[in-house]
């Protein structure tokens, strides 16, 4: 018998879209990394079905990155003549110098000018943004900030523009655009620097009638824009793109600098819940309740495949630099892992609190509510987050907070009741304590810092240890309202000239908070009264509304 550890892809459907991939002449797709050199013999493909060795591990060589080497210096934003015509006589140093000196110099217009007038100030941020993307390209944690996080002294922007809750809210790398969504179908454009409201994307009326009035809509008549509920946003990492999908089934590809809508994909056959773009690149991942995911390249605005396996709805959903992608299953009660290159997933069983665990253990006597150690049925997995290239943690309504690798099967922690239990009156019961769902988490990627969100009224940071073993708190922030969407936003590109800062916030190079960049981390949060994907429970009480959070936690004055 198989392990259920892994999943065959033999036998399951894949359809692969024409738009941008050329199955004759066998051309890599799009934004897939660094080719492989044409001289060499094509590597035999590794089996589709994953398998551990003896000592429950496996090759991750293939997984994440590499060093140096591997990163490519070629900036998106550069024409393909700025770099000067190939030369067939240079020697591959020179092609690398001449390549890190393009990026060199791209970097230099990221940080913008007049923003820093002291060229030693200006060698410092660009040495750090130097380190940061070599230290990402690994694919490894190499990030270690949640030990010099100072939760108490955070600043906080509210932005309410939605009636109904809010599900979704995303910030631009750059720090100065925030999108949030809404049930009522809205999407709202937001100026991250000042909290002003900068555009808004009304939900559109499907009209059900063509133009003679007779009760069917009009094929000719395209609409732009969403007509039901929007569940999901993404931006790319360039800040070119939104993405945005919920109930209606499309996806809606905007501009996010003018605005504007673009195009729509469809082919999902329920509402998506979730999507995400892959880091440094435009393409883009979307789930959705019909069990599939679905790869987009923006690049080619086309359709590239489809993803079988889950036998749930997807409810969560993310993704790193590398061609891999986690997803979590509802009550299937799995994760999976995708590895897209070679058509191939790992599966992982739900965590703890499993009913053949309960059955052989059985649960404590006397349940306390201050008891950590008390398990509860596992029956949904709800959200998910990548850490790095090979691990990630998971939540559901059991309340724990798992830590996976994907050189194991079963959990590597297990944080139970992450955010305590919720007291609620049965007529037949009396008072049942049942777990906080864990409604939200997102991860600083490639750090060491883990934020979770449910109906607690705090947001909740955790910290990753080095080895990736365990997960322990570092500190947490009020939020009133159920928490629906969170979002982590690099410490490189913390909201620099924003107003809303606080005064005495401390400062890079002890200049004020409000004319240069803030090293700290930045958490944005989508809060409503209900649940995202239901209205099975309505939070009411002093500060709960629907609205988007954004908090600036800065680090500690010595670590500045």
């Amino acid at each position: 018998m198989p392990d259920p550890f892994f999943a065959n892809s033999k036998g399951q459907k894949r359809r692969r879209g024409p738009s941008n991939v050329n199955a004759k002449n066998k051309k890599p797709r799009t934004g897939t990394g660094t080719s492989k050199n044409q001289n060499q013999p094509p590597a035999k493909r590794r089996r589709r079905d994953e398998e551990l060795d003896s000592d429950g591990t496996q090759d991750d060589d293939n997984v994440g990155g590499g060093g140096l080497d591997d990163l490519d210096l070629r900036h998106s934003d550069s024409d393909a003549g700025a770099s000067g015509e190939e030369d067939e006589h240079e020697t591959p140093a020179e092609k690398r110098l001449r390549l890190a000196k393009l990026y060199i110099d791209s970097l230099k217009k990221d940080i913008g000018e007049g923003e820093v007038d002291a060229a030693e100030i200006d060698k410092e941020i660009l040495s750090v943004r130097l380190k940061q993307d070599v230290q990402e390209s690994s694919g490894k944690l190499s990030i270690f900030i949640a030990d010099k996080l100072n939760t108490s002294t955070y600043s906080k922007l509210r932005v309410k523009g939605h009636k109904l809750s809010v599900t979704c809210a995303v910030a631009s790398e750059d720090g100065t655009m925030l999108f949030t969504a809404g049930k009522e179908g809205g999407i709202v454009k937001w100026d991250l620097l000042t909290g002003k409201e900068l555009a808004r994307f009304p939900k559109l009326r499907k009209d059900t009638k063509d133009r003679k009035g007779k009760g069917r809509a009009d094929p000719a008549v395209e609409i732009k824009g969403h007509t039901d509920e929007v569940l999901a946003l993404a931006l790319s990492s360039d800040g070119k793109y939104l993405a945005s999908g919920g109930r209606d089934r499309l996806v809606c590809i905007w501009d996010a600098q003018k605005g504007e809508w673009l195009r729509a994909f469809g082919g999902h056959r329920d509402a998506i819940s979730s999507l995400s773009f892959r880091k440094d690149s435009l393409q883009l991942y979307s789930a959705s309740f019909d069990r599939t995911i679905r790869l987009f390249d923006l690049a080619a605005m086309g359709y590239v495949e489809t993803l079988f396996g889950h036998q749930d709805c997807i409810q969560d959903m993310d993704t790193l630099r590398a061609e891999t992608a986690v997803s979590v299953g509802g009550r299937d009660r799995t994760v999976r892992y995708w590895k897209v290159p070679e058509e191939s997933q790992l599966v992982f069983r739900g965590g703890r609190g499993t009913a053949q665990e309960i059955l052989e253990n059985g649960l404590d006597e006397e349940p306390d509510a201050a008891s950590s150690s008390q398990t509860f049925v596992e029956g949904s997995l709800d959200c998910v987050a990548m850490i790095d290239e090979t691990s990630f943690v998971s939540g559901g309504d059991s309340g724990s907070i798992c830590l996976w690798s994907t050189a194991k099967k079963k959990p590597v922690f297990t944080l139970p009741l992450a955010h305590g239990l919720h007291e609620h009156h049965s007529e037949t019961e009396g008072i049942v304590l049942e777990p906080r769902w864990i409604s939200a988490l997102a991860c600083l990627r490639y750090a060491d810092v883990v934020v979770s969100g449910s109906s607690d009224g705090f947001i909740r940071l955790w910290k990753v240890d080095s080895k990736l073993r365990s997960l322990t708190a570092c500190g947490s922030i009020p939020c009133p309202g159920v928490v629906n969407s969170l979002r982590v936003v690099s410490p490189r590109s913390f909201f620099s000239g924003a107003s809303w800062l606080s005064t005495d916030a401390p400062a890079v190079n002890g200049r004020s908070a409000t004319h240069l960049t803030l090293k700290g981390l930045g958490l944005v949060a989508g809060v409503g009264q209900e649940p995202k994907f239901g209205r099975w429970r309505r939070l009411k009480g002093d500060g709960v509304s629907n609205c988007a959070f954004v908090f600036a936690v800065p680090l500690r004055a010595a670590e500045q």
